[in-house]
Protein backbone atom coordinates (compact mmCIF):
# COMPACT_ATOMS: atom_id res chain seq x y z
CA UNK A 1 0.00 0.00 0.00
CA UNK A 2 2.53 2.24 0.67
CA UNK A 3 4.62 1.89 -2.27
CA UNK A 4 0.97 2.31 -4.54
CA UNK A 5 0.45 5.81 -3.06
CA UNK A 6 3.90 7.05 -3.53
CA UNK A 7 3.72 6.20 -6.94
CA UNK A 8 0.26 7.75 -7.05
CA UNK A 9 1.92 10.71 -5.43
CA UNK A 10 4.75 11.10 -8.48
CA UNK A 11 2.25 10.02 -10.95
CA UNK A 12 2.06 13.36 -13.74
CA UNK A 13 -1.80 12.43 -14.84
CA UNK A 14 -3.43 11.64 -10.97
CA UNK A 15 -1.79 14.76 -10.05
CA UNK A 16 -3.27 16.83 -12.81
CA UNK A 17 -6.85 15.42 -12.52
CA UNK A 18 -7.19 13.94 -8.68
CA UNK A 19 -7.41 17.54 -7.10
CA UNK A 20 -10.38 18.19 -9.19
CA UNK A 21 -12.39 15.40 -7.40
CA UNK A 22 -15.07 16.37 -4.40
CA UNK A 23 -14.14 12.97 -3.27
CA UNK A 24 -10.73 13.37 -3.16
CA UNK A 25 -10.94 17.75 -1.86
CA UNK A 26 -13.41 16.45 1.08
CA UNK A 27 -10.66 13.46 2.31
CA UNK A 28 -8.12 16.27 2.59
CA UNK A 29 -9.76 18.19 4.93
CA UNK A 30 -8.63 15.81 7.54
CA UNK A 31 -5.48 17.25 7.72
CA UNK A 32 -5.72 20.90 6.09
CA UNK A 33 -7.78 23.19 8.40
CA UNK A 34 -8.23 25.24 4.68
CA UNK A 35 -6.72 26.21 1.74
CA UNK A 36 -5.78 29.87 2.82
CA UNK A 37 -3.38 31.15 6.06
CA UNK A 38 -6.62 32.22 8.10
CA UNK A 39 -7.62 29.04 8.69
CA UNK A 40 -4.41 28.12 9.57
CA UNK A 41 -3.98 30.73 11.85
CA UNK A 42 -7.12 29.97 13.42
CA UNK A 43 -6.78 26.59 13.79
CA UNK A 44 -3.44 27.58 15.80
CA UNK A 45 -4.94 30.15 18.03
CA UNK A 46 -7.12 27.08 18.73
CA UNK A 47 -4.82 24.77 19.49
CA UNK A 48 -2.14 27.22 21.46
CA UNK A 49 -5.63 27.78 24.29
CA UNK A 50 -5.35 24.29 24.67
CA UNK A 51 -1.17 24.40 25.44
CA UNK A 52 -0.24 23.05 21.71
CA UNK A 53 1.83 25.13 19.54
CA UNK A 54 2.16 24.91 16.24
CA UNK A 55 4.27 24.52 13.19
CA UNK A 56 2.89 26.68 9.44
CA UNK A 57 4.08 25.55 6.36
CA UNK A 58 2.36 26.48 3.37
CA UNK A 59 2.20 23.21 0.89
CA UNK A 60 4.40 23.23 -3.05
CA UNK A 61 7.49 22.76 -4.18
CA UNK A 62 9.65 22.77 -7.05
CA UNK A 63 9.23 26.11 -8.04
CA UNK A 64 10.44 26.62 -11.96
CA UNK A 65 10.17 30.51 -11.85
CA UNK A 66 12.51 32.51 -9.44
CA UNK A 67 9.59 35.23 -9.40
CA UNK A 68 7.23 32.08 -7.85
CA UNK A 69 9.71 31.74 -5.50
CA UNK A 70 10.19 35.60 -4.36
CA UNK A 71 6.15 35.20 -3.73
CA UNK A 72 6.60 32.28 -1.70
CA UNK A 73 9.09 34.64 0.23
CA UNK A 74 6.88 37.22 0.65
CA UNK A 75 4.06 34.93 2.03
CA UNK A 76 6.04 33.59 4.80
CA UNK A 77 7.31 36.85 5.68
CA UNK A 78 3.65 38.06 6.25
CA UNK A 79 2.90 34.54 7.91
CA UNK A 80 6.16 35.24 10.07
CA UNK A 81 4.64 38.86 11.47
CA UNK A 82 1.07 37.49 12.17
CA UNK A 83 2.67 34.21 13.99
CA UNK A 84 4.22 36.02 17.24
CA UNK A 85 0.62 36.07 19.11
CA UNK A 86 0.61 32.08 18.55
CA UNK A 87 4.25 30.65 19.03
CA UNK A 88 4.36 29.58 15.47
CA UNK A 89 7.24 28.54 14.01
CA UNK A 90 7.49 28.15 10.09
CA UNK A 91 8.97 25.19 7.90
CA UNK A 92 9.51 25.42 4.32
CA UNK A 93 11.15 23.61 1.43
CA UNK A 94 14.05 24.49 -0.64
CA UNK A 95 12.82 23.94 -4.02
CA UNK A 96 9.60 26.03 -3.07
CA UNK A 97 12.53 29.49 -2.82
CA UNK A 98 14.43 28.69 -5.80
CA UNK A 99 16.98 24.99 -5.21
CA UNK A 100 16.01 23.75 -8.90
CA UNK A 101 16.84 26.94 -10.60
CA UNK A 102 19.63 28.86 -8.47
CA UNK A 103 20.82 27.54 -5.26
CA UNK A 104 22.58 31.13 -4.17
CA UNK A 105 19.06 32.63 -4.94
CA UNK A 106 17.55 29.72 -2.71
CA UNK A 107 20.16 30.58 -0.21
CA UNK A 108 19.25 34.56 0.01
CA UNK A 109 15.53 33.42 0.17
CA UNK A 110 16.70 31.44 3.33
CA UNK A 111 18.34 34.35 4.72
CA UNK A 112 15.34 36.32 4.14
CA UNK A 113 13.56 34.10 5.73
CA UNK A 114 15.62 33.70 8.88
CA UNK A 115 15.68 36.86 9.28
CA UNK A 116 12.28 37.32 9.11
CA UNK A 117 11.87 34.92 11.93
CA UNK A 118 14.30 36.73 14.34
CA UNK A 119 12.46 39.65 13.47
CA UNK A 120 9.25 37.46 14.96
CA UNK A 121 11.36 36.38 17.79
CA UNK A 122 10.47 32.22 16.40
CA UNK A 123 12.14 30.15 14.35
CA UNK A 124 12.57 28.60 10.55
CA UNK A 125 12.57 24.66 9.87
CA UNK A 126 14.38 23.62 6.58
CA UNK A 127 12.16 21.16 4.77
CA UNK A 128 13.99 17.53 4.10
CA UNK A 129 12.91 16.65 0.61
CA UNK A 130 13.82 13.18 -1.64
CA UNK A 131 17.32 12.13 -1.22
CA UNK A 132 18.28 13.87 -4.74
CA UNK A 133 18.40 17.24 -2.11
CA UNK A 134 20.28 15.87 0.84
CA UNK A 135 23.21 16.88 0.25
CA UNK A 136 22.58 20.28 -0.92
CA UNK A 137 20.28 21.11 1.56
CA UNK A 138 22.37 19.84 4.36
CA UNK A 139 24.96 22.30 2.61
CA UNK A 140 22.54 25.58 2.80
CA UNK A 141 21.93 24.51 6.39
CA UNK A 142 25.17 24.37 7.68
CA UNK A 143 26.28 27.69 5.72
CA UNK A 144 23.08 29.36 7.51
CA UNK A 145 23.81 27.75 10.85
CA UNK A 146 26.45 28.98 10.93
CA UNK A 147 25.09 32.80 10.85
CA UNK A 148 22.12 31.81 12.42
CA UNK A 149 20.66 30.27 15.44
CA UNK A 150 16.97 30.18 15.12
CA UNK A 151 17.13 27.84 11.84
CA UNK A 152 16.83 23.77 11.87
CA UNK A 153 16.32 21.44 9.72
CA UNK A 154 14.16 18.39 9.22
CA UNK A 155 16.50 14.67 8.95
CA UNK A 156 15.07 11.07 7.49
CA UNK A 157 15.40 8.10 9.76
CA UNK A 158 14.67 5.64 6.52
CA UNK A 159 17.75 7.15 4.94
CA UNK A 160 21.06 5.26 5.85
CA UNK A 161 23.30 8.35 6.31
CA UNK A 162 21.59 10.17 8.22
CA UNK A 163 23.50 8.76 11.66
CA UNK A 164 26.55 10.49 9.43
CA UNK A 165 24.43 13.53 8.89
CA UNK A 166 23.67 13.80 12.44
CA UNK A 167 27.38 13.27 13.87
CA UNK A 168 28.48 15.98 10.56
CA UNK A 169 25.95 18.62 11.99
CA UNK A 170 27.20 18.14 15.65
CA UNK A 171 29.82 20.96 15.20
CA UNK A 172 26.94 23.70 14.41
CA UNK A 173 24.84 22.67 17.45
CA UNK A 174 21.97 22.32 15.45
CA UNK A 175 18.23 22.08 15.70
CA UNK A 176 17.44 18.51 14.12
CA UNK A 177 13.13 17.10 13.47
CA UNK A 178 13.42 13.99 13.12
CA UNK A 179 10.70 12.43 10.73
CA UNK A 180 10.45 8.87 9.26
CA UNK A 181 10.80 9.80 5.87
CA UNK A 182 7.85 9.59 3.49
CA UNK A 183 9.54 9.56 -0.29
CA UNK A 184 9.94 6.62 -2.25
CA UNK A 185 13.42 5.68 -2.08
CA UNK A 186 15.59 2.98 -3.02
CA UNK A 187 16.51 -0.11 -0.97
CA UNK A 188 20.36 0.71 -1.64
CA UNK A 189 19.49 4.28 0.45
CA UNK A 190 16.64 3.65 2.82
CA UNK A 191 15.25 1.20 5.30
CA UNK A 192 12.06 -0.13 3.73
CA UNK A 193 10.63 -1.99 6.26
CA UNK A 194 8.63 -0.37 9.13
CA UNK A 195 10.44 -2.75 11.60
CA UNK A 196 13.79 -1.25 10.27
CA UNK A 197 12.79 2.45 9.71
CA UNK A 198 11.76 2.36 13.73
CA UNK A 199 14.49 0.58 14.91
CA UNK A 200 16.51 3.55 13.17
CA UNK A 201 14.63 6.16 14.38
CA UNK A 202 15.18 5.21 17.77
CA UNK A 203 19.20 4.50 17.27
CA UNK A 204 18.95 8.38 16.41
CA UNK A 205 17.38 9.26 19.57
CA UNK A 206 19.49 7.28 21.55
CA UNK A 207 22.33 9.30 19.93
CA UNK A 208 20.90 12.81 20.12
CA UNK A 209 18.92 12.90 23.50
CA UNK A 210 22.27 12.61 25.44
CA UNK A 211 23.37 16.16 23.21
CA UNK A 212 19.74 17.40 23.85
CA UNK A 213 20.57 17.23 28.12
CA UNK A 214 24.05 18.69 27.13
CA UNK A 215 22.19 21.36 25.40
CA UNK A 216 24.25 20.85 22.30
CA UNK A 217 21.24 20.17 20.33
CA UNK A 218 17.46 20.87 19.68
CA UNK A 219 16.04 17.89 18.99
CA UNK A 220 11.92 17.44 17.65
CA UNK A 221 10.42 14.06 17.40
CA UNK A 222 8.53 14.67 14.42
CA UNK A 223 6.21 11.48 14.41
CA UNK A 224 2.49 9.86 15.15
CA UNK A 225 3.75 6.61 17.21
CA UNK A 226 2.84 7.12 20.48
CA UNK A 227 5.39 3.85 21.09
CA UNK A 228 8.41 5.01 19.66
CA UNK A 229 7.49 8.53 21.42
CA UNK A 230 7.14 6.54 24.75
CA UNK A 231 10.37 4.10 24.40
CA UNK A 232 12.16 7.72 23.47
CA UNK A 233 10.99 9.01 26.67
CA UNK A 234 11.81 6.32 28.72
CA UNK A 235 15.55 6.97 27.42
CA UNK A 236 15.22 10.45 28.27
CA UNK A 237 14.06 10.04 31.74
CA UNK A 238 17.34 8.07 32.44
CA UNK A 239 18.88 10.69 31.20
CA UNK A 240 17.87 12.95 33.37
CA UNK A 241 15.63 15.03 31.26
CA UNK A 242 12.98 17.66 31.97
CA UNK A 243 9.86 17.20 30.11
CA UNK A 244 9.83 20.26 28.54
CA UNK A 245 12.98 19.27 26.71
CA UNK A 246 11.27 16.78 25.05
CA UNK A 247 9.89 17.74 21.61
CA UNK A 248 7.10 16.24 20.01
CA UNK A 249 5.55 17.22 16.66
CA UNK A 250 2.51 15.58 14.84
CA UNK A 251 0.64 16.55 11.77
CA UNK A 252 -3.10 18.41 11.78
CA UNK A 253 -6.00 16.33 11.63
CA UNK A 254 -3.34 13.22 12.89
CA UNK A 255 -3.54 12.45 16.29
CA UNK A 256 -5.13 15.38 17.88
CA UNK A 257 -5.87 13.22 21.53
CA UNK A 258 -2.24 12.53 21.89
CA UNK A 259 -1.35 15.68 21.04
CA UNK A 260 -3.42 17.08 23.46
CA UNK A 261 -2.26 14.70 25.97
CA UNK A 262 1.09 15.46 26.12
CA UNK A 263 0.71 18.84 26.36
CA UNK A 264 -1.29 18.03 29.34
CA UNK A 265 1.79 16.00 30.99
CA UNK A 266 4.10 18.85 30.65
CA UNK A 267 5.73 17.49 27.11
CA UNK A 268 6.63 20.73 24.23
CA UNK A 269 4.08 19.87 21.50
CA UNK A 270 3.70 21.57 18.11
CA UNK A 271 0.95 21.09 15.34
CA UNK A 272 2.01 20.99 11.91
CA UNK A 273 -0.90 22.94 10.10
CA UNK A 274 -0.33 23.24 6.13
CA UNK A 275 -2.20 25.00 3.78
CA UNK A 276 -2.42 26.02 0.39
CA UNK A 277 -3.92 24.27 -3.17
CA UNK A 278 -0.78 22.43 -4.02
CA UNK A 279 -1.65 19.65 -1.62
CA UNK A 280 -1.89 16.22 -3.82
CA UNK A 281 1.58 15.20 -3.59
CA UNK A 282 1.47 16.15 0.06
CA UNK A 283 -1.22 14.60 1.11
CA UNK A 284 -0.57 10.79 -0.84
CA UNK A 285 3.21 11.59 0.96
CA UNK A 286 1.14 11.52 4.56
CA UNK A 287 -1.26 8.65 3.49
CA UNK A 288 2.00 6.78 2.42
CA UNK A 289 3.37 7.28 6.38
CA UNK A 290 0.45 5.98 7.79
CA UNK A 291 -1.89 3.48 5.35
CA UNK A 292 -4.00 3.04 8.10
CA UNK A 293 -5.50 6.35 7.00
CA UNK A 294 -6.67 4.57 3.95
CA UNK A 295 -10.14 4.08 5.91
CA UNK A 296 -10.89 7.48 6.06
CA UNK A 297 -10.67 8.11 2.08
CA UNK A 298 -12.88 5.20 1.16
CA UNK A 299 -15.01 7.20 3.81
CA UNK A 300 -15.57 9.76 0.96
CA UNK A 301 -16.48 7.64 -1.54
CA UNK A 302 -20.23 6.76 0.29
CA UNK A 303 -22.56 9.06 -0.29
Amino acid sequence: MRGLLLWCAQNPWLATHVPRWRFARRAVRRFLPGEGFEAALKAATEFRARGVASLFTLLGENVTDLADANKVVEHYEEVLAASAGVQAEVSVKPTQLGLDIDPDAAYDNLQRLTRAAANARTFLWIDMEGSAYTERTLDLYKTLRAEHANVGLALQAYLHRTVTDVASLMPVKPAIRLVKGAYAESPEIAFTAKREVDENYLALCSLMLPEVKRRNLRLVLATHDTVLIAKAWRFGQALGMERQQFEVAMLYGIRTDEQLRLAREGFAVRDLISWGDAWYAWYLRRLAERPANMWFVARQLLP
